[in-house]
């Protein structure tokens, strides 16, 4: 593996990297506050709260690589009985006002992060100023737009069918499902008498 394919898989899997190390690191954090709570009878008080930051980072973490694998929610059954084009039109709107929302948040919280907060702000046990927690809000809605960009690029520029893994497995399991008629036994009706 060259040192640019190194870089692209690591860019296109970053959320997903992160995500990992976050799940692993605060799962472990909960599980010695169980194991020290149980077994010696001592709890530590900055363990749950920094178990609490990381998950909150996870879940942004997670919105963004939900945004990469366009699994985002969308409601899209009104778009059933149209041509094509109108539902493709419609999801690229939606992605653009998503986008403009993305960046309108970005400025806001990074406004709020970097020249609004107090710096005496800090975490009741762990004592770190908040601002390094607030931090994922810009960076994890930055990650979040570049990757609306990138599906939309994938899929309106080369050509790439982007679908959201759920509505994919759905497909397959129809697929698999598919039974000719000729193959099912009739139904047969039981009298009661």
């Amino acid at each position: 593996m060259n040192i640019k394919s190194f870089f692209i898989n690591l860019f296109d899997n970053l959320e997903s990297y992160i995500c990992r190390l976050l799940l692993v690191v605060f799962v472990s954090l909960l599980l010695v506050q169980i194991l020290s709570r149980e077994i010696f009878g001592y709890s530590f008080s900055w363990i749950e709260e920094l178990a609490t930051y990381l998950f909150v980072w996870f879940a942004y973490f997670g919105a963004s690589h939900a945004a990469k694998m366009a699994a985002h929610n969308r409601v899209t059954f009104q778009f059933k009985p149209f041509p094509k084009i109108v539902q493709t039109v419609s999801e690229l709107i939606a992605d653009m006002i998503w986008l403009a929302f993305n960046v309108y948040f970005i400025y806001l919280s990074y406004d709020f992060v970097f020249h609004k907060m107090n710096l005496f702000w800090k975490s009741q046990t762990l004592g770190v100023p908040m601002k390094y927690f607030y931090m994922v809000l810009p960076i994890s809605f930055a990650f979040m737009s570049a990757r609306v960009i990138q599906v939309n690029y994938l899929k309106f520029v080369r050509g790439v069918d982007i679908r959201d893994p759920d509505s994919s497995e759905l497909e397959n399991a129809a697929e698999m499902m598919k039974v000719d008629n000729d193959d099912v036994p009739p139904l047969t009706e039981t009298k009661n008498s």
